[in-house]
């Protein structure tokens, strides 16, 4: 239903989080930026289209980009795989279409290629100049963010949540999982529901927990399942929920009212939030400093006639 990241933020120091993510990570698409031919796949072959091919090396690429909480519910999530191989053999597809009619030479994508390339070794040198020492924050300072910050360190209303969730893979077959769905749904108000969820359940990340996917704020749900849930009581079973991944019955476990995260909730994030915060600190010293050791010189004439061409 979710990824499990439970905190989302701490006021202002998220919002440097995301300057910092912004100006210093590498770009948006590592994985695509890459257009290998299909001879240089490495490791088994997942899956192919024609001659391009997806090897397990690239799988295991991605799944070490992503955020352990992300690669956890992917692990257990077959149709969002399958997904992003066939969007990555797709990409391939489409590369070497462009690649065979020169598309790379072109003025503009050259222009375009160079920048992206320049603005990925930029941002990479920049990070190896302006590193975050290892011991950074300490728990004194980790503690003095605390308690700056204590009536933003709130953790929302939580929603302990088991499921059982049934793909629908092929539109033939709707029908038929609609009923397996509703007589589960019935079953498991009368019955064991961790127990049908551990021998019907298709999402492998829960099912083995029997359906349990912890505590998660209402904005971690997809938008079906948060309309569902907010209507349920405690012990109470939904009738089957749509999404377009197939069909959840959702139980509901447990409701935690809102309240003040402990620091030791919120150490892991908080202390991603100070180091961001401190190397956005350090590029700008290290900037400073480049501007600071040479004389800058602008032609203000030049920069006029510019701006005037561009009207």
């Amino acid at each position: 239903m979710t990824s499990r990241t439970f905190w989302a933020g701490a006021g202002a120091l998220a919002v440097i989080a995301v300057a910092v993510a912004l100006v210093l990570r590498p770009g948006e698409e590592p994985i695509a930026a890459a257009h290998p031919a299909a001879t240089e796949v490495k490791g088994p072959v997942l899956a192919s289209l024609g001659e391009q091919r997806v090897g397990s090396d690239e799988l295991k690429t991605l799944l070490a980009q992503l955020p352990e909480p992300t690669r956890e519910h992917l692990r257990g999530d077959r149709p969002a795989l399958e997904a992003w191989i066939r969007a990555r053999l797709a990409e391939k597809a489409l590369y070497r279409q462009a690649e065979a009619k020169g598309w790379p030479q072109r003025p503009d994508v050259e222009a375009q290629t160079r920048a992206v390339s320049e603005q990925i070794v930029l941002r990479d040198y920049l990070a190896s100049v302006t590193q975050v020492p290892d011991d950074y924050p300490s728990q004194a300072e980790l503690e003095q963010a605390y308690q700056a910050n204590k009536d933003e360190l709130r953790l929302p209303v939580r929603y302990r949540l088991s499921q059982i969730f049934l793909r629908v893979e092929n539109p033939k077959d709707d029908e038929a999982v609609v009923k397996q769905a509703q007589a589960l749904a019935k079953q498991a108000r009368d019955g064991n529901f961790a127990t049908l969820a551990r021998e019907h359940s298709q999402d492998t990340g829960t099912a083995a927990q029997g359906g349990d996917s912890g505590l998660q704020a209402l904005d971690q749900l997809l938008p079906e399942v948060r309309e569902v849930v907010t209507r349920l009581k405690v012990d109470g079973v939904s009738e089957p929920v749509r999404t377009a991944a197939g069909l959840h019955i959702i139980k509901l476990v447990e409701q935690q009212p809102a309240r003040a995260a402990t620091l030791e909730e919120v150490t892991p994030q908080l202390t991603q939030l100070l180091r961001a915060q401190r190397q956005e600190q350090l590029v700008r010293n290290y900037v400073n400093g480049m501007f600071d050791s040479a004389t800058l010189s602008i032609d203000g004439a030049a920069l006029n006639q510019v701006l005037e061409a561009s009207r």
